[in-house]
């Protein structure tokens, strides 16, 4: 299975933004999918799953401001992003697991800019 994200970009403090990511392959054995993120200098942080009963999780930095929605039908993952801060800029990667092993997307950028 492949994972391809989109939608980040450049966007003020307090907006909104999506990021998007499109499942592909043999998508079969998708599990629970979810998001990562990665600001300069730190560590991946995990923010968000969504599992295939549709029961979501946040980290508590996100919550009440993310919301991670999913089509199972055309097997694609958003995340919708609202009340940006400047800590969420970040390189945001779409999360898998695919039969017990963990797929990855490559990761787009998210900049929380005045």
């Amino acid at each position: 299975v492949q994972l391809q994200a989109s939608g980040g970009g450049l966007v003020r403090p307090g907006g909104s933004l999506r990021v998007s990511c499109a499942a592909s392959g043999n998508t079969a054995g998708l599990n629970t999918m979810g998001w990562y993120r990665q600001a300069p200098g730190k560590q991946r942080e995990w923010i968000a799953y969504i599992n295939l009963d549709g029961k979501r999780w946040y980290a508590d930095s996100v919550k009440g401001r993310f919301t991670i929605s999913r089509d199972f039908g055309n097997n694609w993952l958003d995340l919708e992003l609202s009340s940006v801060e400047v800590g969420d800029t970040a390189v945001y990667y779409c999360y898998g697991n695919w039969r017990g092993s963990h797929r990855w997307g490559q990761g787009t950028l998210v900049t929380v800019s005045s």
